[in-house]
């Protein structure tokens, strides 16, 4: 019997359990939708590639910022945690193959001896093969080829970060096929951004990247971006009596990528103006004291924008304090001024090219009127569509999902968990 099909029988008698527990949750549950999703997963790589019987099954997680909303491109402070939505891949080691077939899409095929940037590849996933093998390359790591079939749950263009866990799952792979698994999570970030932001064409900072290769619930400072400090947090929304949620209000925010490009822009031009490649360092007071200038030069929304930013930096700082000292409340009261700074200052909760779809700003007044004055509610992630995220009392959770979903659609209330692991072999 190959070892694939040994693999298959293995996880349907539950002796990979253990695994989906650590990185999915331990119900019942979640435990048969993980056996049938891998299986399934198994099942579709044996038709695709009958000719490899040796393979191993490997993990990235999604991810949700908790605060720090557009502060990583400009060397600022977050707080992320990685999540249990995930993208794995069946991937089996070749000599110069390299093929990645992703569910529901059409193969990308390549040799290792052709990764270099092609301008018309640009928003494809194919880019980002290349990027991640050429990030690899560039840094005097090893890498070969596979071949893969990846399915994913992490939900696309709704800020929980498809295209960084995609990423990651690629780095992971060649981590542990051709470099003993000795690549630390933040080099695989790092190579990650490496290719969506040179290869893929979309200017993202460092945030979803870490959080989906370090995993768990941490802080990331951003002050060197070439060594960020990260520091996890060992905290459980479920012990404060909460749940973490997220609501997807159906917006696509993958063609937006000019709207994402303008904020980081925008900042870097008013930190010029001092004399900085970015806002870092820069507090409230010098910007509303140079104001005046500023919003003659770059406008008003870049005046606001850098004004979020500062004011976001310090919130994380005090949203970390408050975890570590079990102080709850104050957390919560962050979270809805991180959400008003966003919504107000950095406009990123709707795009101004389509007033008409404005399905985040629904998703947070209907929030207000579920949640009151308890919980807390805010924009989720990059912004201009996609997702909300909401801390939800334990005893209003269900009059929250039932609401979200007779607005947005059966399911678009997802309950998040956070995950300890970040990108993982999770089954060999």
């Amino acid at each position: 019997m190959s070892q694939l099909l040994t693999l298959k029988e293995q996880i349907a008698s539950g002796a990979h359990d253990s695994a989906f527990v650590r990185l999915y949750g331990n119900t019942d549950d979640i435990i048969s939708y993980q056996r049938t999703r891998y299986i399934e997963a198994l099942e579709a790589f044996a038709a695709l590639y009958p000719e490899y019987t040796e393979v191993s099954i490997f993990s990235a997680p999604g991810r949700t910022e908790v605060c720090g909303n557009h502060t990583d491109h400009n060397n600022g402070k977050t707080l992320a945690a990685g999540i249990d939505l995930d993208v794995i891949g069946v991937v089996a080691k070749c000599e110069k193959r390299l093929e990645v077939q992703s569910k529901g899409f059409k193969p990308d095929i390549l040799t290792t001896d052709n990764v270099e940037f092609c301008e018309s590849e640009l928003n494809t996933a194919k880019a980002l093969v290349k990027g991640v093998c050429n990030g690899f390359k560039e840094r005097g790591l090893s890498f070969g080829g596979f071949v893969a079939y990846t399915t994913s749950n992490v939900l696309k263009g709704s800020g929980v970060s498809s295209s960084a866990a995609f990423e990651v799952l690629l780095c992971t792979i060649l981590n542990h096929l051709y470099n003993d698994g000795k690549v630390d999570a933040v080099t695989v970030a790092q190579i990650s951004q490496f290719a969506e932001n040179k290869y893929f064409g979309k200017p993202c900072g460092l945030l979803d990247q870490t959080a989906s290769s370090v995993g768990g619930f941490i802080t990331i400072d951003f002050a060197d971006p070439k060594m960020p400090a990260i520091e996890k947090i060992d905290f459980d929304f479920a012990s404060a009596g909460h749940a973490l949620c997220i609501v997807d209000t159906g917006g696509n925010h993958s063609d937006l990528t000019h709207e994402y490009a303008a904020i980081p822009s925008e900042m870097k031009a008013v930190a010029g103006f001092f004399g900085k490649e970015t806002l870092r360092g820069l507090n409230r007071a010098e910007i509303v004291k140079n104001a005046a200038v500023l919003r003659e030069k770059f406008g008003d929304r870049a005046v606001l924008r850098a004004l979020h930013f500062a004011q976001e930096n310090d919130r994380v700082d005090a949203q970390a304090a408050a975890l570590k000292s079990g102080d709850f409340d104050t957390f919560l009261k962050l979270i809805k001024a991180s959400g008003r700074s966003s919504f107000m200052y950095l406009q990123n909760v709707y795009t101004s090219l389509n007033t008409a779809e404005q399905g985040l700003s629904l998703a947070l007044c209907i929030s207000d009127g579920v949640l009151g004055e308890r919980g807390a509610y805010r924009v989720h992630g990059g912004g201009f569509g996609g997702t909300i995220q909401a801390f939800v009392p334990a005893d209003l959770l269900s009059t929250y999902k039932e609401t979200m979903d007779s607005v947005f659609g059966e399911g678009a209330c997802k309950v998040l968990n956070i995950r300890a692991d970040g990108g993982v072999v999770a089954i060999a």
